[in-house]
Parts: structure tokens; C-alpha cells; sequence
């Protein structure tokens, strides 16, 4: 399975790549008023106006920091209808992949965004989940349109 890495402050995560349909520099978001503090706005990206959730806002409390390698990870799922619709994850330090060929996620709980944590060459990595975003983010797509 290959993972791609993003950090917030010293600590490393982990997002499984096989949604992830791109990764984008940080663009302009247009603030959306009255939903959890996590989301941290809406853009335009293939003709829908999709919701982006700040990873450091929502694990450690505190915006991602405006830096070089602050990024946008694009996510596509399908929709309880079968549409196809994204959410962006804002992160830092979005610099690194990891192959792990005979990984398999724990099921544990779908209900939390942090999984299991794990050690990689002396690092200790913590598996994140974006499925639990969803509900959180649904409500923002809903103002915005959000799908394709």
C-alpha cells in the first residue's frame, strides 16, 4: 500500500493514496461561515466548489502554516448516490510517500480519523483516515454544490 506522509508540528501521519487523485499547491479559499472550525474553506477545482478540511486544525487545534510545503490533498469518493465528489486536506510538509507492500489497516473504529501507530526506520507514524471527514465536510458540499 503505498501511504503519502504529511506532518503536523514533529509528528509524522499516514493517508492511504489510493483515493487521492492529486496533490496541489496551497490556492485561495473562499471562507464558509457557520460550519466546524476544521474546515477551512471552499475552492473551485474541476468545475465543483469543493470544501478543505485544515488537518492541523483538526488534530493539534492550530492552522497549517502558509509554508512551501504546505499542500492540498485532493480526495474523490462517491456519494451515497454514486456521484463522484472531492474534499481537499490541508497539510503540512506534504513532501514524502511510503510503500508498505504488506500493510493492511486496522479495522478498529471508522469512526475516528487517527488509527494505529506504527514505527518506520525509527519514526513513529500514525495512520490517518479521511472517511470520518465526510459527515463533517457533507454540510459544506451541501452550500456548495460539491460534486461532479
Amino acid at each position: 500500500m503505498l501511504l503519502l506522509l504529511f506532518h503536523v508540528d514533529e509528528d509524522i501521519y499516514a493517508i492511504d493514496s489510493t483515493h487521492i487523485v492529486e496533490v496541489l499547491p496551497l490556492v485561495m479559499l473562499r471562507k464558509v461561515y457557520q460550519v466546524p472550525d476544521h474546515v477551512a474553506g471552499v475552492f473551485r477545482y474541476r468545475n465543483c466548489i469543493v470544501p478543505v478540511v485544515d488537518l492541523c486544525e483538526l488534530i493539534r487545534g492550530e492552522r497549517c502554516r502558509s509554508r512551501f510545503s504546505t499542500r492540498i490533498i485532493m480526495i474523490r469518493y462517491q456519494t451515497r448516490t454514486g456521484e463522484n465528489a472531492y474534499v481537499g486536506l490541508l497539510a503540512e510538509r506534504v513532501t514524502e510517500t511510503l510503500d508498505r507492500p504488506n500493510y493492511a489497516p486496522s479495522e478498529q473504529s471508522h469512526e475516528s480519523y487517527l488509527g494505529e501507530v506504527w514505527t518506520h526506520e525509527g519514526e513513529m507514524i500514525q495512520q490517518f483516515r479521511w472517511e470520518p471527514l465526510i459527515s463533517d465536510v457533507r454540510n459544506t458540499a451541501l452550500i456548495a454544490g460539491g460534486t461532479e
